[in-house]
C-alpha cells in the first residue's frame, strides 16, 4: 500500500502521516530526508522528532531514500517518508548548488534521476511487502518562480508527486490541518 498526503506549508502534512502510520499495524520506520544546514532547520528536526512515538526506528537519508527504505525495512513494516519536497531540494542542491542548472541536458539528466527514484518508491510496496506513507508539499498553487533554479525546482517536484499520485492506492490533501481524500 502507497498513501500520498500532500499540501502546503504548516497543513498538517507530517502529523497525519504520524496518524496513518499509528493506525496501521506493525513496526514502523520513519525516514527523515531534513539536514540540519542552519539553525532554524535544526529546530524544526527537532520538533518533528518530539512528534514520532517512542519505539518508531528513524533513518535519516537526505538523498537516497528509496536505497535506505529497501536497506532498513522489514517486510510487513509501515514506512513514513518525510518529505519529498526536501529530498528533492536535498538532491538539487547537492548536484547544482546554488547556480542552478548549466543547460538543459544537466536539467534533464536531474529529471531522470528524480523520476527514477520516484519509481523506485512506488516499487517498494510490492517488492518488500511493506506500507508506505509518503509526505509532499504542494507548490504549483503559487506564482512562476523568478529563478531557473526555482523553476526547475517547481517543476520537478510538481512531475514527481503526479508520478506518486498515480501510482498511490490513496492520496489525501491536507487544508489547514484537515485531511481532504483525494484518491482511494
Amino acid at each position: 500500500m502507497l498513501v500520498l498526503i500532500t499540501g502546503g506549508a504548516r497543513s498538517g502534512k507530517s502529523a497525519h502521516a504520524v496518524a496513518v502510520a499509528q493506525a496501521l499495524a506493525g513496526p514502523v520506520l520513519f525516514l527523515a530526508t531534513g539536514l540540519p544546514i542552519d539553525e532554524e532547520m535544526a529546530e524544526r528536526i527537532r520538533r518533528h522528532r518530539q512528534m514520532r512515538p517512542p519505539g518508531w526506528a528513524t533513518v535519516e537519508e537526505p538523498l537516497q531514500p528509496a536505497r535506505a527504505i529497501g536497506t532498513y525495512a522489514s517486510k510487513g513494516s509501515v514506512v513514513v517518508l518525510d518529505c519529498v519536497a526536501v529530498w528533492l531540494g536535498n538532491l538539487l542542491h547537492h548536484h547544482l548548488g546554488e547556480s542552478g542548472p548549466r543547460g538543459v541536458h544537466q536539467a534533464e539528466a536531474l529529471r531522470q534521476r528524480a523520476l527514477a527514484e520516484a519509481d523506485a518508491l512506488c516499487r517498494l510496496p510490492d517488492s518488500r511487502g511493506l506500507r508506505l506513507v509518503v509526505v509532499t508539499s504542494e507548490v504549483g498553487l503559487g506564482i512562476v518562480p523568478e529563478t531557473p533554479l526555482s523553476r526547475l525546482y517547481r517543476d520537478l517536484l510538481g512531475e514527481v508527486n503526479q508520478l506518486l499520485a498515480r501510482r498511490a492506492d490513496r492520496v489525501i490533501w491536507m487544508v489547514a490541518g484537515i485531511p481532504v481524500r483525494i484518491k482511494g
